[in-house]
This record gives C-alpha cells, sequence and structure tokens, in this order.
C-alpha cells in the first residue's frame, strides 16, 4: 500500500510517500493540475491513502482520489503544525511530517477529521449562495430605506409595502439621488428574482430530510437553520456531549486560565459562521415561545448585555436540537420529557 504524505497548496502539491510492502521511498513536487493528475492516475488500480491538512482549496483533488478509489485522510491542520516540535518549516519537511504522522497512526487516533459527502458539500453550496444574496438584498434595502429617511419618508417598517413603495417611487428627487434610487430598485428587483427558486430549493431539500423536518418543529427553526444545522454536523453521534456540540459551533467561551485563575473572553468562533449566525436569528424567536428561555435571556441581558445574552440561549438552543436529532423526536416530546435539553 501506498502511504502519501501531502502538503497541498494552490499550484502544486510537495509529496512524501512509501510502500509499505516493498519499502519502496520518495519525495517530489507536482504541479496542478496536470502533472498531479497524470501522477496519481499511473497508481491507479493499487491501495492508496493519502493524507493532508484541511483548510486546502482542494475540490478537484477530492473528486480525483474520489473517481480511482483512493483514501483521502484530512488532519485538522493546527494539530498537525502543533505535533512539530522543529522550528524550520518548508515543504519538503511538512509532507515528510505528514508521512511520519499517517504511519505512526497519530494521524487517525488525533488528528483526522469528519469529512461530509459529496451530495453535503453541494446543498451547502446553496445555502451559502443564497446566504450571499441575501446579504447582498439587506444592502441595497438599507441603501433605499436611508434614502427614504433622508427625504423625510417615515415609513421604514412598511416601506416594502404596495403603499410604501408606491409613496417612494413617487417622491421627486436631485438627478443622482434618483439615479440611486433607481439603481438600487432595480437590483433589488433582480435580487428577488434570483433569491425565490433558491427558497424553494432550500424548502424541498429540508422537506426530503427527516431529520430536519423534526427540527423544524421547534419554534424559530425554520428549512433553512434545519437544512443548515443537519447539513454541518452531519452526524450527530459524533459529539459525545452537549459541551462538544457547542465547541464545535464555537459558541462557548474563549479561556486563558492559570494560576488557579480563571480568565474566560467571548465566544471562540471557531466553528462555521453560516450556522452560527443562523442559530443566533433562530434564538430571537425561541425565547419569545420558552417562558425559561424568557427569563434567562432578561436575566443575562441586565447583568451582560443583550448580545451576550442572545449568544447563550442560542447555545441552548444548539443543544436542544441536538438532543432532538439523537432521540428522534419531535419539539412537544422533548418539551415534556425534561429538563435536560435546557
Amino acid at each position: 500500500m501506498w502511504i502519501i504524505g501531502c502538503d497541498f497548496h494552490p499550484r502544486f502539491q510537495q509529496i512524501a510517500m512509501v510502500n509499505t510492502e516493498g519499502g519502496e521511498w520518495e519525495e517530489r513536487r507536482l504541479e496542478h493540475v496536470a502533472e498531479a493528475e497524470q501522477f496519481y492516475r499511473g497508481l491507479a488500480g493499487q491501495a492508496v491513502r493519502v493524507g493532508m491538512e484541511s483548510g486546502a482549496q482542494a475540490r478537484w483533488f477530492e473528486r480525483l482520489l474520489a473517481e480511482l478509489g483512493f483514501e483521502l485522510w484530512i488532519g485538522d491542520a493546527a494539530k498537525i503544525r502543533a505535533a512539530e516540535t522543529r522550528k524550520q518549516k518548508t515543504d519538503a519537511r511538512d509532507a515528510r511530517h505528514v508521512l511520519e504522522l499517517l504511519l505512526n497512526g497519530q494521524f487517525e487516533k488525533k488528528m483526522r477529521i469528519w469529512i461530509p459527502p459529496a451530495d453535503n458539500r453541494d446543498l451547502r453550496q446553496l445555502l451559502w449562495h443564497r446566504h450571499r444574496l441575501v446579504q447582498m438584498r439587506t444592502r441595497v434595502k438599507n441603501q433605499l430605506r436611508s434614502l427614504a429617511a433622508s427625504e423625510g419618508l417615515g415609513r421604514k417598517p412598511s416601506l416594502w409595502s404596495k403603499p410604501g413603495q408606491q409613496q417612494f417611487q413617487d417622491l421627486a428627487l436631485p438627478p443622482w439621488s434618483e439615479q440611486r434610487r433607481k439603481d438600487n430598485l432595480e437590483l433589488l428587483s433582480d435580487l428577488l428574482r434570483r433569491t425565490d427558486p433558491l427558497d424553494q430549493a432550500v424548502q424541498q431539500a429540508a422537506q426530503q430530510r427527516p431529520e430536519a423536518l423534526r427540527l423544524m418543529t421547534h419554534p424559530g427553526v425554520g428549512p433553512i437553520t434545519a437544512l443548515a444545522y443537519v447539513l454541518i454536523l452531519g452526524d450527530p453521534t459524533r459529539f459525545a456531549n452537549g459541551k462538544k456540540l457547542a465547541s464545535y459551533l464555537g459558541l462557548i467561551p474563549a479561556e486563558d486560565s492559570s494560576g488557579g485563575k480563571q480568565r474566560l473572553g467571548h465566544i471562540s468562533k471557531q466553528g462555521n459562521a453560516l450556522l452560527r449566525g443562523l442559530l443566533v436569528e433562530a434564538a430571537h424567536i425561541a425565547v419569545r415561545h420558552e417562558p425559561e428561555w424568557k427569563r434567562y435571556y432578561f436575566r443575562l441581558a441586565m447583568k451582560k448585555n443583550r448580545s451576550i445574552a442572545i449568544v447563550a440561549v442560542a447555545r441552548k438552543l444548539a443543544v436542544r436540537l441536538w438532543w432532538m436529532w439523537i432521540r428522534q423526536c419531535h419539539y412537544a416530546q422533548l418539551s415534556g420529557s425534561g429538563s435536560h435539553a435546557g
């Protein structure tokens, strides 16, 4: 079997490889994409395991290895770097270091991370694409709100209703203000045209997943949040408890404690930013339907501030959704079964 340690870069990759049966050893640099593809196709029909760090933009490389039937192990980049004690860092050293970790078993035991399947990744692209378009739509709306407010049209809550839009378009504006209004209204119309099919696609994808439908029974959790939760977590059994889940999502405080003193900072934000943001949005709705959470939110908001309080509720929501998924129960069943989910 060929074991290959790969230091992946956008333009090339440095590899160190060894044959566990014959003992052959080789180091080489492969330029992307043609030379690398030719090399790996030359190993077709043999058992091959490739190890590399996470974070590389290597979708084409992953598809190539999957097509050839090779194993691809991806490790936590921070843990791989921490395992190297020497200060010298070169591409060749990095490739040899990954190979050494693969051979002594540390890569699999301590550094290997879960990789979602191809269909999961493609649906994630749907969520990210919609999210970016919605962000652009929000910026356009904010410009239109600002323009309307500067012209004395104080209809912020209902600016997007038909009467509000008619009143806004009837305003007599100077030439460049008129151009700004015209361009932003056209951009808004185009963005709405593009996001509507994406909303329908997300709804259909959520309807096809029983676990997402189960999570949608919780107040504040719609198809977007439910689908993102299912896709990003992938397998709920990967997490031993709610603390591990909250850590994975970046919803736990950063800590720098030493000498008997505990120092806690803001949340680590080491998890998926999209899902963390969706959970915070859902928490604003969930807190209205949960009396216990509502009391917790206002108590923490008075003690700290509202931002910290809603993030704390988002963490509770994330753990509860995990319990619903693990136990395969709906919101009504879970809420009446005990307080462990909160």
